[in-house]
């Protein structure tokens, strides 16, 4: 079930919050947790099993951790969890003979952040199984994160008042979500599928970054249109869940990039991963070491496949430059000049992570610098940047702070005209993109969710 579906929208979401809302307070985690059963059983019934299992054996565990805590025995279960939530994602996610649970990928790091984060001290134990079940079970984010640390929403599991303005911002963000993922990613995607599906040797210059283009945008809005659902969600049920993205196609720098895209994941590595390490405190050469562990890791993450490792290895390549100080040369330049480069490194870097194989990799870069001899224009090429020029130009627009920026300028000028036309398109703006997304969903066959498969 994903939330750009008819069964999500107008069958299960209804039906769960009406549950939700009507139920006294010491109910809703009940409600909720079945929730999410039933949301995760939609697709995949068998692999409830699974998630029940990592829940069970991680709370247990962290039992253990916080009973015997500065002990032999705190440490080897603290072991036995990391082991035991890193067999489940080899097994499951990098042999190929065994079918990939949706979610896995996140579900897991969460529980592991949770008994890493007992053992360190950081958190206190949770005594309730129900309490930590919803924490990992809950739907809004189960199957494509933001990867929420148990700290985060920690006193929220316990108590979480809701009020009308907290649900109505909720609503709203959910809405603008389900819009960047029906109306956006869904529409580039469908360009990103044709040209993916052509000859690469038949592609012009032209054609080829256009498909690029058009995959960096799907990508942007598919994943972070389903980030938004899921914190308007949470924000519905009374948690606040982290940010996701910050508009990353705006950074000047890889370094800034990566500090506003998938920033939970990021956050994730860097606690968890680049810090125990040494992070930058142990000199340059450790460093770098440690950069390239953590990217290896980010890309494997992502898959099997060695594009995935070569798409962590090449922004490991870039950030390392940075380190070296090429960031710093960059912010003696012009803005611009950053964010071209910035631009070229992730379009490049989306090659590897969405060609699977070197062969295609390498084919499709010779079409976008000419190498194929085709040439930079083509009839196919002229027709396709007309046909989606609207929805590009769509896409860049809202991947910037522009529209935000406006909205917050309309609040602060505190005019009798300003006021009414952002008290207008408060209102009238989700109405219009919920009544154009449900038409889409309705009538649209393409509708995937790119970060399933991770």
């Amino acid at each position: 079930m994903v939330f750009s579906s008819v069964i999500f929208l107008f069958r299960f979401l209804p039906i769960f919050l009406l549950c939700y809302f009507l139920v006294p307070q010491r109910m809703k985690n009940v409600i909720l947790f079945l929730g999410s059963l039933i949301f995760y059983a939609w697709g995949e019934p068998v692999y409830i099993v699974l998630m029940l299992f990592s829940t069970v054996a991680d709370y247990l565990l962290g039992r253990l951790i916080g009973a015997y805590r500065n002990r032999t025995v705190s440490k080897l279960c603290l072991a036995a969890s990391v082991l035991l939530n890193l067999s489940l994602l080899c097994v499951f996610k990098y042999l190929a003979f065994l079918p990939l649970p949706i979610g896995i990928s996140f579900y897991t790091f969460q529980t592991m952040s949770y008994t890493i984060d007992v053992y360190r001290g950081e958190t206190k134990v949770q005594k309730n199984l129900l309490d930590f079940g919803v924490y990992v079970a809950m739907f809004p984010q189960l199957i494509a994160g933001p990867i929420v640390k148990y700290k985060q929403v920690e006193k929220e599991l316990h108590k979480r008042p809701v009020d009308l303005l907290q649900i109505s911002y909720g609503a709203k963000r959910f809405v603008i979500g389900l819009a960047k993922k029906v109306l956006i990613a869904n529409n580039l995607g469908e360009l990103w599928s044709v040209i993916s599906a052509a000859d690469y040797g038949d592609l012009s210059v032209l054609t080829a970054w256009l498909g690029i283009v058009a995959f960096a945008f799907q990508i942007y809005f598919d994943f972070s249109g389903y980030s938004d659902m899921a914190i308007g969600l949470g924000a519905i049920l009374g948690f606040h869940l982290p940010e996701n993205f910050r508009y990353p196609y705006i950074a000047a720098s890889v370094t800034d990039f990566w500090r506003r895209w998938h920033i939970s994941l990021g956050s994730w590595f860097r606690d968890y991963v680049y810090i125990p390490l040494g992070g930058n405190r142990r000199g340059l050469k450790i460093q770098i070491v440690n950069i390239l562990i953590v990217w290896m890791l980010t890309g494997i993450w992502h898959g099997a496949g060695l594009n995935f490792l070569f798409w962590g290895l090449w922004f490991a390549f870039f950030l390392i430059l940075e380190k070296a100080g090429l960031r710093r040369m960059l912010e003696a330049m012009p803005m611009m000049v950053g964010r071209i480069y910035t631009w070229l490194v992730v379009l490049l870097g989306w090659c590897c992570f969405t060609l699977e194989t070197p062969k295609a990799i390498f084919s499709y870069l010779g079409a976008m610098f000419g190498a194929n001899g085709i040439g930079v224009l083509d009839q196919q090429g002229m027709y396709l940047t007309g046909e989606y020029f609207l929805w590009m130009a769509l896409a860049a627009v809202a991947s910037t702070p522009l529209v935000a920026n406006l909205v917050r300028e309309l609040q602060d000028l505190r005019l009798g005209v300003s006021i009414a036309l952002y008290r207008l398109g408060e209102k009238l703006i989700p109405a219009l993109l919920l009544l154009l997304s449900v038409a889409y969903v309705v009538a649209a066959s393409y509708n995937p969710f790119l970060y399933f498969r991770f």
